[in-house]
Protein backbone atom coordinates (compact mmCIF):
# COMPACT_ATOMS: atom_id res chain seq x y z
CA UNK A 1 0.00 0.00 0.00
CA UNK A 2 1.08 3.59 -0.51
CA UNK A 3 1.14 6.10 2.32
CA UNK A 4 -0.13 9.64 2.19
CA UNK A 5 2.39 12.46 2.55
CA UNK A 6 0.91 14.90 5.07
CA UNK A 7 1.98 18.08 6.83
CA UNK A 8 3.02 18.12 10.46
CA UNK A 9 -0.16 20.05 11.21
CA UNK A 10 -2.35 17.39 9.59
CA UNK A 11 -0.47 14.72 11.50
CA UNK A 12 -1.06 16.58 14.76
CA UNK A 13 -4.79 16.70 14.00
CA UNK A 14 -4.88 12.92 14.53
CA UNK A 15 -3.90 13.47 18.18
CA UNK A 16 -6.57 14.39 20.70
CA UNK A 17 -6.76 15.69 24.24
CA UNK A 18 -6.08 12.82 26.63
CA UNK A 19 -4.19 10.67 24.15
CA UNK A 20 -1.06 8.84 25.16
CA UNK A 21 1.87 9.14 22.76
CA UNK A 22 4.69 6.66 22.24
CA UNK A 23 7.75 8.23 20.64
CA UNK A 24 10.79 6.83 18.87
CA UNK A 25 14.33 7.71 19.81
CA UNK A 26 16.56 7.60 22.84
CA UNK A 27 17.96 10.93 24.04
CA UNK A 28 17.76 13.47 21.22
CA UNK A 29 18.84 10.75 18.80
CA UNK A 30 15.97 9.53 16.67
CA UNK A 31 13.30 11.53 18.51
CA UNK A 32 10.52 13.28 16.56
CA UNK A 33 11.25 16.83 15.43
CA UNK A 34 8.25 18.11 13.53
CA UNK A 35 4.89 16.64 14.58
CA UNK A 36 5.36 17.41 18.26
CA UNK A 37 6.04 21.08 17.49
CA UNK A 38 2.81 21.21 15.47
CA UNK A 39 1.07 19.43 18.35
CA UNK A 40 2.26 22.12 20.76
CA UNK A 41 0.71 24.75 18.46
CA UNK A 42 -2.52 22.74 18.39
CA UNK A 43 -2.58 22.63 22.19
CA UNK A 44 -2.09 26.39 22.43
CA UNK A 45 -4.99 26.94 20.04
CA UNK A 46 -7.21 24.78 22.25
CA UNK A 47 -6.08 26.60 25.36
CA UNK A 48 -6.74 29.98 23.75
CA UNK A 49 -10.29 28.81 23.09
CA UNK A 50 -10.70 27.78 26.72
CA UNK A 51 -10.51 24.06 25.95
CA UNK A 52 -8.29 21.46 27.62
CA UNK A 53 -5.51 19.79 25.68
CA UNK A 54 -2.86 17.59 27.26
CA UNK A 55 -1.23 14.31 26.31
CA UNK A 56 0.73 11.61 28.09
CA UNK A 57 4.21 10.89 26.79
CA UNK A 58 6.09 7.58 26.74
CA UNK A 59 9.63 7.71 25.36
CA UNK A 60 12.79 5.62 25.30
CA UNK A 61 14.69 8.18 27.37
CA UNK A 62 15.15 11.95 27.12
CA UNK A 63 14.21 13.69 23.87
CA UNK A 64 14.95 17.16 22.50
CA UNK A 65 13.51 20.67 22.52
CA UNK A 66 11.15 19.69 19.71
CA UNK A 67 9.42 17.31 22.12
CA UNK A 68 9.90 18.07 25.82
CA UNK A 69 10.66 21.74 25.30
CA UNK A 70 7.85 22.58 22.87
CA UNK A 71 5.16 20.54 24.62
CA UNK A 72 6.14 21.78 28.08
CA UNK A 73 6.05 25.43 26.99
CA UNK A 74 2.59 24.79 25.54
CA UNK A 75 1.47 23.27 28.87
CA UNK A 76 0.44 20.22 26.84
CA UNK A 77 1.89 17.41 28.98
CA UNK A 78 -0.35 15.47 31.35
CA UNK A 79 2.29 12.93 32.41
CA UNK A 80 5.80 12.01 31.40
CA UNK A 81 7.94 8.89 31.74
CA UNK A 82 10.56 7.39 31.97
CA UNK A 83 13.35 10.02 31.72
CA UNK A 84 13.86 13.61 30.63
CA UNK A 85 16.66 16.15 30.56
CA UNK A 86 14.87 19.31 29.43
CA UNK A 87 15.05 22.46 31.56
CA UNK A 88 11.50 23.32 30.42
CA UNK A 89 10.18 19.88 31.35
CA UNK A 90 12.04 19.92 34.67
CA UNK A 91 10.45 23.25 35.58
CA UNK A 92 6.92 21.91 35.12
CA UNK A 93 7.72 18.62 36.88
CA UNK A 94 9.16 20.34 39.95
CA UNK A 95 6.18 22.72 40.06
CA UNK A 96 3.88 19.66 40.13
CA UNK A 97 2.26 20.75 36.88
CA UNK A 98 3.33 17.55 35.09
CA UNK A 99 2.95 14.11 36.65
CA UNK A 100 6.35 12.50 36.20
CA UNK A 101 7.16 8.95 37.20
CA UNK A 102 10.79 7.97 37.01
CA UNK A 103 11.52 4.43 35.82
CA UNK A 104 14.36 2.11 34.98
CA UNK A 105 14.60 2.35 31.20
CA UNK A 106 14.67 -1.40 30.68
CA UNK A 107 11.21 -1.75 32.24
CA UNK A 108 9.00 0.65 30.31
CA UNK A 109 8.40 -1.34 27.12
CA UNK A 110 7.42 -4.52 28.93
CA UNK A 111 5.19 -2.68 31.40
CA UNK A 112 3.38 -1.06 28.50
CA UNK A 113 2.82 -4.49 26.96
CA UNK A 114 1.64 -5.84 30.33
CA UNK A 115 -1.01 -3.10 30.40
CA UNK A 116 0.28 -1.51 33.60
CA UNK A 117 0.46 2.04 32.28
CA UNK A 118 -2.56 2.56 30.04
CA UNK A 119 -3.05 2.66 26.28
CA UNK A 120 -0.75 3.95 23.58
CA UNK A 121 -3.01 5.84 21.21
CA UNK A 122 -0.49 7.27 18.75
CA UNK A 123 3.11 6.36 17.95
CA UNK A 124 5.35 8.98 16.30
CA UNK A 125 8.36 7.31 14.74
CA UNK A 126 11.36 8.89 13.01
CA UNK A 127 12.61 6.82 10.07
CA UNK A 128 14.94 6.94 7.11
CA UNK A 129 12.76 4.62 5.06
CA UNK A 130 9.44 2.80 5.12
CA UNK A 131 8.25 0.19 2.65
CA UNK A 132 4.72 -0.36 1.39
CA UNK A 133 4.33 -3.43 3.61
CA UNK A 134 5.31 -1.54 6.77
CA UNK A 135 9.03 -2.22 7.20
CA UNK A 136 10.56 0.82 8.88
CA UNK A 137 14.27 1.61 8.95
CA UNK A 138 14.80 3.74 12.05
CA UNK A 139 17.31 6.57 12.41
CA UNK A 140 19.81 7.10 15.22
CA UNK A 141 17.76 5.89 18.20
CA UNK A 142 15.54 2.87 18.83
CA UNK A 143 14.19 3.16 22.39
CA UNK A 144 10.70 1.68 22.80
CA UNK A 145 9.74 1.95 19.11
CA UNK A 146 8.86 -1.74 18.60
CA UNK A 147 6.48 -1.86 21.55
CA UNK A 148 4.70 1.44 20.94
CA UNK A 149 4.19 0.54 17.28
CA UNK A 150 2.72 -2.80 18.32
CA UNK A 151 0.32 -1.19 20.81
CA UNK A 152 -0.62 2.07 19.07
CA UNK A 153 -3.90 2.59 17.27
CA UNK A 154 -2.22 5.02 14.86
CA UNK A 155 1.34 5.45 13.63
CA UNK A 156 2.77 8.68 12.25
CA UNK A 157 6.10 8.46 10.43
CA UNK A 158 8.56 11.35 10.32
CA UNK A 159 10.70 10.49 7.28
CA UNK A 160 13.92 12.35 7.99
CA UNK A 161 16.12 12.64 4.89
CA UNK A 162 19.00 14.10 6.93
CA UNK A 163 19.91 10.48 7.66
CA UNK A 164 20.92 8.17 4.78
CA UNK A 165 18.85 5.14 3.80
CA UNK A 166 22.11 3.22 3.88
CA UNK A 167 21.75 3.14 7.67
CA UNK A 168 19.76 -0.05 7.10
CA UNK A 169 21.72 -2.86 8.70
CA UNK A 170 22.82 -0.86 11.74
CA UNK A 171 19.73 -1.81 13.78
CA UNK A 172 18.87 -5.09 15.51
CA UNK A 173 15.16 -5.03 16.31
CA UNK A 174 14.16 -7.76 18.75
CA UNK A 175 11.26 -7.89 21.19
CA UNK A 176 11.16 -10.65 23.82
CA UNK A 177 8.08 -12.73 24.43
CA UNK A 178 5.90 -11.84 27.39
CA UNK A 179 5.25 -14.27 30.29
CA UNK A 180 4.48 -17.14 30.46
CA UNK A 181 6.26 -17.73 27.14
CA UNK A 182 9.44 -15.79 27.86
CA UNK A 183 12.76 -17.38 26.97
CA UNK A 184 16.32 -16.14 27.31
CA UNK A 185 17.44 -13.22 25.15
CA UNK A 186 20.06 -15.00 22.99
CA UNK A 187 22.83 -12.41 23.13
CA UNK A 188 26.15 -13.90 24.27
CA UNK A 189 28.57 -11.20 23.12
CA UNK A 190 28.22 -7.49 22.44
CA UNK A 191 28.30 -8.01 18.68
CA UNK A 192 25.61 -10.69 18.46
CA UNK A 193 22.65 -9.78 16.23
CA UNK A 194 19.42 -11.60 16.98
CA UNK A 195 16.60 -9.66 15.30
CA UNK A 196 15.65 -7.74 12.19
CA UNK A 197 17.32 -4.74 10.58
CA UNK A 198 13.88 -3.14 10.22
CA UNK A 199 10.89 -2.53 12.46
CA UNK A 200 7.89 -4.34 10.99
CA UNK A 201 4.50 -2.74 11.67
CA UNK A 202 0.92 -3.16 10.50
CA UNK A 203 0.83 -0.79 7.49
CA UNK A 204 -2.89 -0.11 8.03
CA UNK A 205 -1.98 1.78 11.21
CA UNK A 206 0.17 4.33 9.38
CA UNK A 207 -1.99 7.44 8.96
CA UNK A 208 0.62 9.43 7.06
CA UNK A 209 4.22 10.37 6.46
CA UNK A 210 5.67 13.76 7.38
CA UNK A 211 8.82 14.61 5.46
CA UNK A 212 11.63 16.32 7.38
CA UNK A 213 15.35 17.02 7.05
CA UNK A 214 16.50 17.94 10.56
CA UNK A 215 19.63 16.81 12.42
CA UNK A 216 19.41 15.46 15.97
CA UNK A 217 21.16 18.62 17.17
CA UNK A 218 23.32 16.90 19.78
CA UNK A 219 25.83 19.40 21.11
CA UNK A 220 29.47 18.42 21.59
CA UNK A 221 30.61 17.89 25.16
CA UNK A 222 32.55 20.53 27.03
CA UNK A 223 36.33 20.12 26.76
CA UNK A 224 37.88 17.84 29.36
CA UNK A 225 38.98 19.92 32.34
CA UNK A 226 41.38 19.13 35.17
CA UNK A 227 38.68 17.55 37.34
CA UNK A 228 37.10 15.30 34.71
CA UNK A 229 40.55 14.32 33.42
CA UNK A 230 41.63 13.25 36.90
CA UNK A 231 38.42 11.24 37.40
CA UNK A 232 39.03 9.52 34.07
CA UNK A 233 42.63 8.73 34.98
CA UNK A 234 41.56 7.35 38.35
CA UNK A 235 39.04 5.01 36.72
CA UNK A 236 41.43 3.78 34.05
CA UNK A 237 44.28 3.27 36.55
CA UNK A 238 41.97 1.35 38.86
CA UNK A 239 40.88 -0.97 36.04
CA UNK A 240 44.50 -1.48 35.00
CA UNK A 241 45.27 -2.48 38.61
CA UNK A 242 42.36 -4.95 38.53
CA UNK A 243 43.77 -6.47 35.34
CA UNK A 244 47.20 -6.88 36.90
CA UNK A 245 45.63 -8.48 39.98
CA UNK A 246 43.72 -10.96 37.80
CA UNK A 247 40.33 -9.77 39.01
CA UNK A 248 39.42 -8.82 35.42
CA UNK A 249 40.16 -11.34 32.63
CA UNK A 250 43.21 -10.48 30.54
CA UNK A 251 40.95 -10.09 27.50
CA UNK A 252 39.03 -7.45 29.48
CA UNK A 253 35.21 -7.17 29.74
CA UNK A 254 32.60 -5.05 27.94
CA UNK A 255 32.12 -1.50 29.20
CA UNK A 256 28.89 0.34 29.92
CA UNK A 257 29.22 4.07 30.32
CA UNK A 258 26.67 6.74 31.15
CA UNK A 259 26.48 9.86 29.04
CA UNK A 260 28.03 13.25 29.79
CA UNK A 261 31.29 15.11 30.23
CA UNK A 262 32.66 12.80 32.93
CA UNK A 263 31.77 9.66 30.96
CA UNK A 264 33.39 11.14 27.87
CA UNK A 265 36.58 11.83 29.83
CA UNK A 266 36.59 8.35 31.38
CA UNK A 267 36.29 6.67 27.99
CA UNK A 268 39.05 8.85 26.62
CA UNK A 269 41.36 7.83 29.46
CA UNK A 270 40.53 4.16 28.98
CA UNK A 271 41.51 4.55 25.34
CA UNK A 272 44.76 6.30 26.27
CA UNK A 273 45.85 3.74 28.86
CA UNK A 274 48.22 1.25 27.20
CA UNK A 275 47.48 -1.35 29.89
CA UNK A 276 43.81 -1.50 28.91
CA UNK A 277 43.24 -3.80 25.93
CA UNK A 278 40.99 -2.76 23.04
CA UNK A 279 37.50 -3.32 24.37
CA UNK A 280 33.85 -3.74 23.41
CA UNK A 281 30.95 -1.71 24.75
CA UNK A 282 27.48 -2.90 25.67
CA UNK A 283 25.76 0.30 26.68
CA UNK A 284 22.74 2.49 26.06
CA UNK A 285 24.23 5.64 24.52
CA UNK A 286 27.07 5.61 22.00
CA UNK A 287 28.69 9.05 22.24
CA UNK A 288 31.43 11.07 20.55
CA UNK A 289 34.37 9.51 22.38
CA UNK A 290 33.33 6.01 21.28
CA UNK A 291 33.56 7.01 17.62
CA UNK A 292 37.05 8.38 18.21
CA UNK A 293 38.08 5.17 19.96
CA UNK A 294 36.80 3.13 17.03
CA UNK A 295 38.90 5.16 14.61
CA UNK A 296 41.94 4.50 16.77
CA UNK A 297 41.20 0.77 17.07
CA UNK A 298 40.69 1.04 20.84
CA UNK A 299 36.96 0.23 20.78
CA UNK A 300 36.30 -2.92 18.78
CA UNK A 301 32.50 -2.86 18.82
CA UNK A 302 29.66 -0.90 20.43
CA UNK A 303 26.16 -2.15 21.09
CA UNK A 304 23.73 0.54 22.19
CA UNK A 305 20.26 1.97 21.97
CA UNK A 306 21.22 5.22 20.28
CA UNK A 307 23.95 6.94 18.33
CA UNK A 308 23.94 10.11 20.41
CA UNK A 309 26.83 11.95 18.84
CA UNK A 310 27.30 15.60 17.96
CA UNK A 311 26.20 16.70 14.51
CA UNK A 312 29.81 17.03 13.35
CA UNK A 313 30.71 13.52 14.49
CA UNK A 314 27.52 12.10 12.95
CA UNK A 315 28.62 13.54 9.60
CA UNK A 316 31.90 11.65 10.01
CA UNK A 317 30.01 8.43 10.72
CA UNK A 318 27.80 8.87 7.66
CA UNK A 319 30.83 9.65 5.49
CA UNK A 320 32.32 6.24 6.39
CA UNK A 321 29.13 4.28 7.02
CA UNK A 322 30.37 0.92 5.77
CA UNK A 323 33.14 1.00 8.38
CA UNK A 324 30.86 1.90 11.27
CA UNK A 325 28.03 -0.46 10.32
CA UNK A 326 30.44 -3.30 11.03
CA UNK A 327 31.19 -1.92 14.50
CA UNK A 328 27.86 -0.54 15.76
CA UNK A 329 24.48 -2.08 16.46
CA UNK A 330 21.43 -0.19 17.75
CA UNK A 331 18.88 -2.14 19.80
CA UNK A 332 15.59 -1.49 21.67
CA UNK A 333 16.13 -0.25 25.22
CA UNK A 334 14.74 -3.39 26.84
CA UNK A 335 17.61 -5.26 25.13
CA UNK A 336 20.40 -2.68 25.43
CA UNK A 337 19.56 -2.27 29.14
CA UNK A 338 18.48 -5.84 29.86
CA UNK A 339 19.52 -6.91 33.38
CA UNK A 340 19.76 -10.47 32.05
CA UNK A 341 22.35 -9.43 29.49
CA UNK A 342 24.25 -7.14 31.87
CA UNK A 343 24.74 -10.11 34.20
CA UNK A 344 25.52 -12.59 31.42
CA UNK A 345 28.05 -10.41 29.62
CA UNK A 346 29.71 -9.38 32.92
CA UNK A 347 29.76 -5.66 32.25
CA UNK A 348 32.00 -3.12 33.90
CA UNK A 349 29.52 -0.31 34.48
CA UNK A 350 30.49 3.34 34.93
CA UNK A 351 27.80 5.84 35.89
CA UNK A 352 27.62 9.33 37.36
CA UNK A 353 26.24 10.24 40.79
CA UNK A 354 24.77 13.54 41.90
CA UNK A 355 25.43 12.70 45.53
CA UNK A 356 27.11 9.91 47.49
CA UNK A 357 26.93 9.28 51.20
CA UNK A 358 29.67 8.01 53.46
CA UNK A 359 28.30 4.45 53.29
CA UNK A 360 28.19 4.25 49.50
CA UNK A 361 24.53 4.96 48.82
CA UNK A 362 23.91 6.92 45.61
CA UNK A 363 21.52 9.72 44.66
CA UNK A 364 21.37 9.98 40.86
CA UNK A 365 18.23 12.02 40.43
CA UNK A 366 17.21 14.63 43.01
CA UNK A 367 18.90 17.92 43.92
CA UNK A 368 18.74 18.34 47.71
CA UNK A 369 16.38 15.39 47.82
CA UNK A 370 13.34 17.14 46.33
CA UNK A 371 14.00 18.62 42.90
CA UNK A 372 14.11 16.18 40.02
CA UNK A 373 17.11 16.66 37.77
CA UNK A 374 16.70 14.11 34.94
CA UNK A 375 15.87 10.65 36.21
CA UNK A 376 17.47 7.32 37.03
CA UNK A 377 17.76 6.38 33.35
CA UNK A 378 19.54 3.09 32.80
CA UNK A 379 21.97 3.39 35.69
CA UNK A 380 20.00 0.99 37.87
CA UNK A 381 19.59 -1.55 35.07
CA UNK A 382 23.36 -1.75 34.80
CA UNK A 383 24.55 -1.15 38.37
CA UNK A 384 22.52 -3.84 40.10
CA UNK A 385 23.69 -6.54 37.69
CA UNK A 386 27.26 -5.48 36.92
CA UNK A 387 30.43 -7.54 37.19
CA UNK A 388 31.95 -4.37 38.63
CA UNK A 389 29.87 -1.25 39.32
CA UNK A 390 31.60 2.13 39.42
CA UNK A 391 30.14 5.54 40.25
CA UNK A 392 31.96 8.77 39.47
CA UNK A 393 31.44 12.39 40.46
CA UNK A 394 33.44 15.54 41.25
CA UNK A 395 33.95 15.82 45.00
CA UNK A 396 32.56 19.39 45.12
CA UNK A 397 30.26 21.64 43.11
CA UNK A 398 29.50 25.36 42.96
CA UNK A 399 33.06 26.31 43.78
CA UNK A 400 33.08 24.24 46.93
CA UNK A 401 29.73 25.32 48.35
CA UNK A 402 28.40 21.81 47.78
CA UNK A 403 30.05 18.56 48.79
CA UNK A 404 29.00 15.66 46.56
CA UNK A 405 29.73 13.36 49.49
CA UNK A 406 27.38 13.82 52.43
CA UNK A 407 26.49 12.05 55.69
CA UNK A 408 23.26 10.60 54.26
CA UNK A 409 21.95 10.90 50.70
CA UNK A 410 18.89 13.10 50.43
CA UNK A 411 17.32 10.70 47.93
CA UNK A 412 18.23 7.05 47.37
CA UNK A 413 18.50 5.55 43.89
CA UNK A 414 21.23 2.91 44.31
CA UNK A 415 21.87 1.33 47.66
CA UNK A 416 25.26 0.43 49.10
CA UNK A 417 24.54 -3.20 48.19
CA UNK A 418 24.89 -2.48 44.47
CA UNK A 419 27.86 -0.11 44.52
CA UNK A 420 31.42 -1.46 44.32
CA UNK A 421 33.62 1.53 43.59
CA UNK A 422 33.37 5.33 44.14
CA UNK A 423 35.69 7.59 42.15
CA UNK A 424 36.20 11.34 42.44
CA UNK A 425 39.09 13.50 41.32
CA UNK A 426 40.47 13.00 44.85
CA UNK A 427 40.80 9.25 44.57
CA UNK A 428 39.17 5.82 44.65
CA UNK A 429 37.12 4.06 47.33
CA UNK A 430 36.93 0.30 46.85
CA UNK A 431 33.89 -0.77 48.89
CA UNK A 432 34.04 -4.48 48.15
CA UNK A 433 34.05 -6.67 51.25
CA UNK A 434 33.89 -3.74 53.67
CA UNK A 435 31.56 -3.15 56.59
CA UNK A 436 29.65 0.15 56.82
CA UNK A 437 32.25 1.65 59.16
CA UNK A 438 35.08 0.59 56.85
CA UNK A 439 33.24 2.04 53.84
CA UNK A 440 32.81 5.36 55.62
CA UNK A 441 36.50 5.51 56.47
CA UNK A 442 37.72 4.74 52.95
CA UNK A 443 35.25 7.13 51.27
CA UNK A 444 36.15 10.01 53.60
CA UNK A 445 39.87 9.34 53.30
CA UNK A 446 40.05 8.80 49.52
CA UNK A 447 37.15 10.60 47.83
CA UNK A 448 36.11 13.61 49.91
CA UNK A 449 37.50 17.06 49.09
CA UNK A 450 39.94 18.32 51.77
CA UNK A 451 37.63 21.19 52.70
CA UNK A 452 34.97 18.68 53.85
CA UNK A 453 37.02 15.83 55.34
CA UNK A 454 37.14 17.23 58.88
CA UNK A 455 33.40 17.94 58.91
CA UNK A 456 32.53 14.41 57.80
CA UNK A 457 34.84 12.97 60.44
CA UNK A 458 33.14 15.22 63.01
CA UNK A 459 29.79 13.87 61.84
CA UNK A 460 30.94 10.28 62.14
CA UNK A 461 32.28 10.97 65.65
CA UNK A 462 28.89 12.45 66.63
CA UNK A 463 26.99 9.29 65.66
CA UNK A 464 25.70 6.71 68.07
CA UNK A 465 27.90 3.68 67.52
CA UNK A 466 25.99 0.99 65.69
CA UNK A 467 26.30 -1.25 62.64
CA UNK A 468 25.50 1.71 60.39
CA UNK A 469 26.22 4.75 62.52
CA UNK A 470 24.08 7.84 62.02
CA UNK A 471 23.15 10.91 64.00
CA UNK A 472 19.58 11.37 62.83
CA UNK A 473 19.46 14.93 64.16
CA UNK A 474 22.50 15.87 62.08
CA UNK A 475 22.39 13.51 59.08
CA UNK A 476 21.06 16.24 56.75
CA UNK A 477 23.07 19.09 58.24
CA UNK A 478 24.96 19.64 54.96
CA UNK A 479 21.65 20.04 53.11
CA UNK A 480 20.14 22.25 55.80
CA UNK A 481 23.20 24.51 55.77
CA UNK A 482 22.98 24.89 52.02
CA UNK A 483 19.24 25.65 52.13
CA UNK A 484 19.78 28.26 54.85
CA UNK A 485 23.08 29.86 53.80
CA UNK A 486 23.88 28.62 50.29
CA UNK A 487 27.05 26.92 51.50
CA UNK A 488 27.53 23.41 52.96
CA UNK A 489 30.77 24.47 54.63
CA UNK A 490 28.57 26.23 57.21
CA UNK A 491 27.30 22.86 58.48
CA UNK A 492 27.99 22.31 62.18
CA UNK A 493 28.26 18.97 63.96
Amino acid sequence: MSFKIISAQEAASHINDGDNLGLSGFTAAGSPKSVTVALADRAQEFHAAGKPFKVGIFTGASTNDYVDGALSRANAVQFRTPYQSSAESRKFINANQVEYFDKHLSELAQELRYGFLGDVNVAIIEAVDVTADGEITLTTGVGISPTVCQLADKIIIELNSYNPKEMKGMHDIYQPCDPPCRKEVPVYSASDRIGSTTLKVDPSKIVGIVETCIPDGVKPFSPVDETTQKIGENVSNFLADELRAGRIPATFLPIQSGVGNIANAVLGCLGDNPEIPAFEMFTEVIQDSVIGLMKEGRCKFASGCSLTVSDEVLKQVYADLDFYKEKIVLRPSEISNSPELVRRLALITINTALEVDIYGNINSTHVLGTKMMNGIGGSGDFTRNAYLSIFTCPSIAKGGKISAIVPMVSHLDHSEHSVNIIVTEQGIADLRGKSPRQRAEVIIENCVHPMYKAKLREYLASCVSSHTSHNLKKSFEFHNAFNETGDMTNAEF
